[in-house]
C-alpha cells in the first residue's frame, strides 16, 4: 500500500497536479472569503468598531499580548526540535530562537511562509554551517510539529465540542464528531508508526529521519501549547457575551487559521476574519471585528516590526564584524610597499 501510495504521489508531482490542485484550492478558498465578508460586513458601523477598540480594558490588551509573547516563546522550541533532529546540536538556542521568530513572524505576515520564512531561515542559519538542504529539513520538520498539534487540537476540540466546527462548515454536529475521531485515529496511528521503528522521507541528500514515538508527542504538545496560547490571545479580546467557553473560541480559531494558511494569503488576510465572523456569528459584529483588530496587532503587526528591526540590526553588526576583519587582515598582511612594488614591475617588465 505504501508503495502504491508512493508511486501515485510520484506521479502527480510530475504532472505538476499537486501544484495545479492547491492554486485553485487557494483561489476558491479566498473566493469564497471575500463573498462572505462583502455580505457580513454590510452594515457596518465603523465608529461602533472604532469605540469597542477604545473600550477594550488595557488589562485585557495586556493579557492578551503576554499570550502572544508566550505563544511566540513556544514558536522557538520548533526550530531548536527540528535543528536537534537533524543532528546541528552546535546551533545556540539564541540562534535557533531568532530563526523561528522572524522566520515566522515575517512568513505570517507577507505570504507564502514556505518561501519567505525559508529564506530567513537560511540567511540566518547560514552563517553556522547549514546549507540549503538542512533548512529544507529544519522548515519541514517545524511544519510537522505545526501540523501535528493542529490535528491534536482539532481532533480532540471538535471530538469534545463539534457544533463549534459546526457553525463554520456548516455540517451536522455528528459527522464533525466522526471527522474528529478519525484525525485523532490517525493521529495515534502515525505516533505508533514512527515508534516501532525509525521511518524516512525524502531521496538522496533530501532524506530525513522521522522523530521516534517518544519525540514526536512531544512535536505534538509542543504544536498544541503554541495554538494554545494564541487561542488564549484571541478569547481574551472577544466579546464577553454571549460566553461561549475556551473550547469553542479555540476550535473556531485553530479552523480560521487553517483555513487563512491555506489559502496563502498574508495573515490569512481575508479568509481568516471570514471564518471566525461566520463561526462566532453569536458575538456582536462590531465588538468581534475590534478584538479581531487588536489581535492582528498584537499577533502580526507588532511582531513583523520587531523582526525588521531585529534583522536589520543584524545586518549592520554582521557588517560592521566583517569589516573589521578586513582591516585586521590588511594590518597583518600590508602587501608590498609601493616603492618595491615599482621596482618589481619593471623588473617583471625587463626595464
Amino acid at each position: 500500500m505504501l508503495e502504491a501510495i508512493r508511486r501515485a504521489m510520484t506521479f502527480l508531482r510530475q504532472k505538476q497536479i499537486l501544484h495545479k490542485l492547491g492554486v485553485v484550492i487557494s483561489v476558491a478558498v479566498i473566493g469564497i472569503a471575500c463573498y462572505v465578508l462583502y455580505h457580513m460586513l454590510r452594515g457596518i458601523d465603523r465608529n461602533e468598531v472604532i469605540e469597542a477598540i477604545k473600550s477594550t480594558e488595557p488589562s485585557q490588551i495586556a493579557m492578551a499580548a503576554l499570550f502572544v509573547a508566550a505563544g511566540y516563546f513556544t514558536l522557538t522550541f520548533y526550530d531548536l526540535f527540528a535543528v536537534r533532529a537533524i543532528g546541528h546540536a552546535h546551533v545556540p538556542y539564541r540562534i535557533n530562537a531568532l530563526a523561528a521568530f522572524t522566520s515566522y513572524s515575517i512568513g505570517h505576515n507577507v505570504g507564502a511562509s514556505v518561501f519567505t520564512g525559508g529564506a530567513v531561515r537560511y540567511r540566518i542559519y547560514s552563517a553556522y554551517g547549514l546549507n540549503a538542504i538542512d533548512v529544507a529539513k529544519i522548515c519541514f520538520l517545524a511544519g510537522l510539529t505545526f501540523w501535528l498539534g493542529n490535528a491534536a487540537v482539532l481532533g480532540l476540540g471538535i471530538a469534545y465540542h463539534p457544533e463549534a466546527a459546526a457553525s463554520i462548515d456548516q455540517l451536522p454536529a455528528w459527522l464533525n464528531r466522526a471527522a474528529a475521531l478519525m484525525i485523532i485515529v490517525g493521529l495515534v496511528g502515525y505516533v505508533v508508526w514512527v515508534w516501532t521503528q525509525p521511518r524516512v522521507v525524502g531521496r538522496g541528500p533530501w532524506t530525513v529521519v522521522l522523530p521516534g514515538g517518544p519525540l514526536t508527542l512531544l512535536q505534538i504538545a509542543i504544536g498544541i501549547v503554541d495554538l494554545g496560547f494564541c487561542a488564549l490571545a484571541m478569547y481574551v479580546l472577544v466579546p464577553d457575551e454571549p460566553n461561549l467557553g475556551f473550547v469553542v473560541v479555540a476550535v473556531i480559531f485553530v479552523s480560521a487559521t487553517l483555513l487563512g494558511f491555506a489559502s496563502h494569503s498574508p495573515g490569512g488576510l481575508g479568509v481568516f476574519d471570514a471564518a471566525m465572523l461566520v463561526g462566532l456569528w453569536q458575538m456582536d459584529r462590531e465588538e468581534l471585528l475590534g478584538g479581531m483588530l487588536l489581535f492582528r496587532v498584537l499577533y502580526y503587526l507588532s511582531p513583523f516590526v520587531i523582526s525588521v528591526i531585529l534583522l536589520t540590526f543584524r545586518e549592520v553588526i554582521i557588517g560592521a564584524r566583517s569589516k573589521r576583519l578586513q582591516q585586521a587582515a590588511l594590518k597583518l598582511d600590508p602587501g608590498p610597499a609601493p616603492e618595491a612594488a615599482y621596482v618589481r614591475e619593471r623588473s617583471d617588465s625587463g626595464a
